[in-house]
């Protein structure tokens, strides 16, 4: 099998180029940026759950609750 590329300028060639030798490193950085909307996704879920945990209980422990709620909200990552 013969690839036979038509290339007009410079500057196709660099592009060319460039997609052929980066093609697998962009595929990774995809791969990881989806990996991390996934992980953002679940904390956020975490987040939403601990918030509703907290609004349906009474008294001192709501207050506890909310305050867990709070924390969760201000971890850094």
């Amino acid at each position: 099998m013969q690839l036979q590329v038509r290339i007009r300028s410079v500057g196709a060639a660099l592009r060319f180029a460039e997609s052929v030798l980066l093609a697998p490193g962009q595929r990774h950085a995809r791969r990881n940026a989806w990996a991390a909307v996934c992980e953002d996704r679940e904390h956020a879920a975490d987040r939403r759950h601990d918030a509703e945990g907290a609004e349906g209980t009474d008294g001192a422990d709501g207050a506890e609750g909310a305050s867990r709620a709070a924390e969760t909200r201000s971890v850094p990552r």
